[in-house]
């Protein structure tokens, strides 16, 4: 199957007060050289210009089509609207304050082809909160299994693309832990294929203000996300340790 023949792609973009960062996000989406695909951006209730923008890009491209939540449902059921309404075989998610590079899909889709994939996701490059580069490159394996990723989460949300059928069979819900990793985690445990294609193609922004941004909070998240997969007590304290380890390498490298 070659590109031509792949069929339209989800992306599904949670949007909360993203006045500041969302029009970068959406013009990522614009710029990619595979075209057939719809972006979906659920609008959870923002109090900012949000809407307004985000409608502007839709009166101008049919592909970009704005959902608006009646009450604030938070990122993980507010992307569930957006699922409930994709039509693509294949679901991307992108955060609004992160973006892509334009040959970001198009390169997706050729490992696809070669590997058969279930999941293929990307390298990340990262951005400040400004917009500014951190000049730092998180490179990926060829691929992951459901024991390296419980070590550290390498696949970045807003860098995948995931099977729609996985996808809805997998969600998880729980703002109170990292759901993304949850949702790759339970799909590479019922043996499902993880590939990547290790180029920077996702730029993901770092803010203090996010979920991940805070270490300790998201260190938190972490730990329940293991318990949500319920993994036991002794194996948790484990997989943490290389979670803390792997981070402080990380972070090291983004300071």
């Amino acid at each position: 199957m070659g590109e031509e023949n792949f069929g339209l792609i989800s992306i599904i973009m949670a949007a909360y007060n993203a006045e500041k960062t969302i029009g970068y996000a959406v013009e990522s989406v614009l710029a990619q050289t595979y075209k057939d695909y719809e972006l979906l951006v659920v609008n959870d209730c923002s109090a900012d210009n949000t809407e307004a923008i985000v409608k502007s890009y839709a009166e101008k491209d049919s592909r970009v089509k704005l959902i608006s939540n009646p009450e604030n449902l938070g990122v993980s059921l507010t992307r569930l609207e957006g699922l409930k309404r994709a039509r693509g075989e294949w679901i991307a998610i992108l955060d609004s304050d992160d973006a892509w590079m334009p040959e970001k899909l198009e390169k997706q889709i050729a490992l696809q082809n070669k590997s058969e994939a279930d999941i293929v996701f990307t390298a990340v490059t990262y951005i400040d909160s400004d917009g500014k580069s951190l000049n730092w490159v998180l490179r990926v394996p060829k691929s992951v299994d459901y024991k390296k990723l419980l070590k550290q989460n390498i696949i970045t949300n807003s860098s995948a693309i995931t099977k729609k059928d996985l996808f809805e069979q997998h969600y998880a819900i729980g703002d109170e832990m990292h759901e993304d990793f949850a949702l790759w985690l339970k799909i590479l445990r019922d043996g499902y294929k993880a590939y990547a294609v290790n180029e920077p193609l996702t730029i993901y922004r770092v803010s203090t203000d996010s979920k991940s941004g805070n270490k300790l909070k998201s260190a938190v998240m972490n730990w329940k996300t293991y318990r949500y997969m319920k993994i036991n007590l002794f194996l948790s304290a484990y997989y943490m340790f290389w979670y803390t380890i792997n981070g402080i390498l990380k972070y090291r490298n983004l300071k």
